[in-house]
């Protein structure tokens, strides 16, 4: 039987902008910034995740609300939003969601057995002592994250608005995932 994939393949109702599809197992998943109907900003709610199966990407499903805003120990009221996230699998099995909170500069890191969460607050991007990054003299401004785990299991961050003298990239060894 042929069937259509039909754009927009999600719902009308979904607003999933900076859209980040990646294949895990024989799945693939679209993670994304989360807009909601009417909102007055952008990237109001809380992240969701949808799927499809690799041979059928006509067949979209609904995985849920994945991690949600208050679960960021600097946003327990809610109030502020969370940019386009990205999505690693470690070597060590486990998924990694990157993300920046509002416009602080800082990203943020939470963690899941499964692509499809339920994602739990893992830690921020930090300097080796523990200060996080970007909240020091002459550190970039950290947003939109970009995440490449090597085949040597190195973790490569990218992220946006990074000065405009250089392409900034770090690589991240704390979270040795």
């Amino acid at each position: 039987m042929n069937r259509q994939v039909f754009n927009p393949f999600l719902p009308n109702y979904e607003y999933i902008p900076d859209g980040e599809p990646y294949v895990f197992g024989d799945r693939l998943y679209i993670f994304g910034s989360h807009d909601r109907f009417n909102g007055k900003f952008f990237c109001m709610n809380d992240y969701v995740c949808w799927s499809a199966p690799i041979d059928n990407l006509a067949e979209w499903k609904y995985e849920g609300v994945i991690y949600r805003k208050t679960q960021d120990p600097m946003n327990k009221l809610g109030l502020f939003h969370m940019y386009a996230p990205d999505v690693a699998q470690g070597a060590d099995g486990r998924f990694y969601l990157y993300y920046s909170l509002n416009f602080f500069g800082v990203m943020a890191i939470a963690v899941s057995d499964t692509p499809a969460g339920q994602y739990e607050f893992y830690d921020y991007v930090s300097h080796l002592d523990g200060t996080k990054y970007s909240s020091r003299k002459g550190d970039p401004f950290l947003f939109d994250p970009g995440v490449l785990v090597d085949d040597d299991g190195a973790v490569y961050l990218y992220f946006g608005f990074a000065p405009s003298s250089s392409s900034v990239n770090y690589r991240w060894e704390k979270a040795q995932i």
